[in-house]
């Protein structure tokens, strides 16, 4: 089944600092502890943090198909204020996914999203319905971001609550 993505975003109210949670964001080898598709990240030499033109390796997983790996580059990092990160795949596309902190009272809205820069093929609409069994693609990836926003408002709330 093919769709058409285009952009889409989620934002929550955490009561947390912007900095407390662009750090957590920023460091996307934590990024398994939030998303419910990433399995692992970790920077590729000679990256070492969340700085512009940084690249890492992700290892994805969603529906039925096989686990696939990535190599997203950091595309925004401004501490306490924004990170970006795009990845390209072949017949996938290009998405970029961004974080906004923003304070708000005590807390911060963190926005959530993503933007396909580069559409998916017809070839990539057949391997995420056909192998995978993905069936409304928008859907999913929205279910995903409120999931890891209510992840992250879970470790960082729980980790304020804690110091």
């Amino acid at each position: 089944m093919r769709q058409t993505l285009t952009t889409d975003s989620v934002d929550r109210y955490i009561e947390a600092t912007p900095e407390a949670l662009y750090d957590f964001i920023s460091d996307v080898t934590r990024t398994p502890e939030i998303s419910p598709e990433i399995l692992s990240c970790a920077w590729i030499d000679p990256a070492t943090g969340p700085d512009v033109g940084a690249r890492f390796k992700a290892i994805n997983h969603a529906g039925r198909g096989p686990d696939w790996p990535n190599k997203p580059v950091v595309v925004t990092a401004v501490p306490g204020r924004e990170f970006a990160f795009a990845r390209t795949e072949k017949f996938a596309g290009t998405i970029e996914w961004r974080y906004r902190f923003v304070p708000e009272g005590s807390g911060t809205r963190v926005h959530e999203s993503y933007t396909v820069t580069h559409q998916l093929t017809i070839v990539g609409w057949l391997i995420i319905g056909g192998l995978y069994g993905l069936k409304d693609r928008r859907s999913d990836l929205r279910a995903g971001m409120t999931i890891t926003l209510e992840n992250l408002a879970r470790l960082t709330e729980q980790a304020t609550t804690e110091a």
